[in-house]
């Protein structure tokens, strides 16, 4: 989220509104040379879809309580093509930033976050932040 300071008219003191969100970027680190995977990060004009999974540790004063799992959905454009670091013995480095336009995070089968740059829908616990907005400007 981008903050942007804001003084108007009148106003005693300044303070920080949000202003928009910057952009998304990311990074995968691979310990091998995967060709199918390298054909898709190649092409930068060619958005890809992601999938991410974890588990949430929960705890409480007992100790761990439960374990939510966590999926994240994202769409990138990689915009750099992995070239390596090769060392004898060692395993290859491959990295591969991408910029990210699409992401959704559900956690325990719940859509907690939903954030659409290209669509511009931005929800919160299925609360749609931007509908006023989208209405206002005739979308």
């Amino acid at each position: 989220m981008i903050m942007q300071e804001h003084k108007a008219l009148g106003m005693v003191g300044k303070i920080e509104l949000p202003a928009g969100f910057d952009k998304l970027e990311g990074e995968i680190k691979w310990n091998s040379f995967y060709h199918d995977v390298m054909r898709k990060t190649a092409n930068p004009w060619q958005a890809v879809a992601l999938q991410c999974r974890s588990s949430i540790d929960c705890y409480n004063s007992q100790g761990k309580a439960d374990q939510l799992a966590l999926v994240t959905h994202m769409t990138v454009m990689f915009k750099k093509n992995p070239l390596g670091t090769f060392k004898q013995n060692e395993n290859p480095e491959f990295s591969s930033a991408f910029g990210c336009t699409y992401i959704k995070q559900v956690v325990d089968g719940e859509t907690l976050l939903e954030l659409d740059y290209l669509a511009n829908i931005f929800r919160v616990n299925g609360t749609d932040q931007l509908n006023a907005y989208r209405n206002n400007i005739g979308g």
